[in-house]
């Protein structure tokens, strides 16, 4: 991908929320049973902007790996019933990296219900995705528990040695494992299950799933409160900090597609490289800023876990 297109990307992404604001939305009705009227205003006019920003042109290549081949349903039942297990044990230790696992379990649930009810139109390939990405996941967290360090990208070290250090809110540590699997990991994800199928960009599925998250910021912060940390949901801004966490996302999700593009793309192993140390470079930069903002002594969320941690 030329630079000057991987540029207009970052852009556009910085510029969502600006952008919507900018932009005339009816106001949310009262009838409507959303709970978050700034959701209503400001979240529509920024899915406009993200849908107009068109695939690059990616030729369709069949996967090759060997995770989730087959694109069956039994995949995503399979990475449930790991995180299921994994959360147990993380539970029962009130390990700091409790809170990325529980809102990782209930992503993936709704993933499943989601791709089960017939909401994307290429179930394979969501699938497919919702494996390879988990097992990113389950690698790269195993590699870190036995003492390796090595291979690790930056924005994971950030976030686990975080969580091992008891040294973040409930709030840090979930924004930092978002931050690292979402930016560090699923841009070459989305490059290795492939961005074409044959009917076309997978576009429209990946743009499809930030309207599903937004359904669960609201009940996951409160789990999360409930069970791990109870500063969790503690911003003082009603409900507003749903429709700001809807707005992040989205340009957390269009800047791993960018750079996902830029991954095939490459055209020399040089060229690929410099791809992945600009993914490296922005998921450890997201990183350090959050650490910086979220520091928290754990005292009081460890006590609070050690009573209401199993839910």
């Amino acid at each position: 991908m030329p630079r000057f297109r991987r540029v207009l990307a970052t852009t556009a992404c910085a510029v969502l929320a600006a952008t919507a604001m900018a932009l005339p939305a009816a106001p949310a009705r009262a009838d409507d049973g959303d709970p978050d009227p700034l959701r209503g205003l400001l979240l529509p006019p920024i899915d406009a902007v993200v849908a107009l920003l068109a695939p690059f042109p990616i030729p369709a290549t069949p996967y090759t790996g060997e995770v989730c081949a087959s694109g069956a349903d039994a995949c995503i039942d399979d990475v449930v019933a790991r995180m299921e297990h994994r959360l147990d044990g993380l539970v029962e230790e009130c390990s700091h990296s409790a809170v990325f696992s529980l809102a990782y379990l209930r992503v993936t649930e709704n993933v499943r219900d989601a791709v089960r009810s017939g909401y994307f139109e290429d179930r394979a390939w969501l699938n497919r995705v919702d494996a390879v990405f988990a097992e990113m996941y389950f690698d790269t967290t195993s590699r870190w528990e036995a003492g390796q360090r090595t291979g690790i990208p930056r924005a994971w070290q950030i976030a686990l040695k975080a969580e091992d250090d008891r040294a973040m809110s409930g709030l840090g540590n979930f924004l930092l494992a978002m931050n690292a699997h979402i930016n560090s990991d699923f841009p070459h994800v989305l490059a290795n299950v492939g961005l074409t199928g044959p009917d076309g960009s997978h576009k429209a599925d990946h743009n499809r799933y930030n309207n599903r998250l937004d359904s669960l910021y609201a009940p996951v912060f409160a789990e999360e409160a409930a069970r791990f940390d109870p500063t969790f949901d503690d911003i003082d801004a009603g409900t507003a900090e749903e429709a700001v966490a809807g707005v992040i996302m989205r340009g957390w999700r269009e800047m791993v597609w960018r750079h996902a593009e830029a991954l095939v793309l490459a055209r020399t192993p040089a060229a690929r490289a410099l791809v992945e140390k600009e993914i490296e470079v922005y998921s450890a930069l997201q990183a350090q800023l959050i650490r910086t903002f979220f520091v928290a002594k754990p005292a009081k969320r460890d006590a609070w876990c050690a009573t209401h941690g199993a839910g």
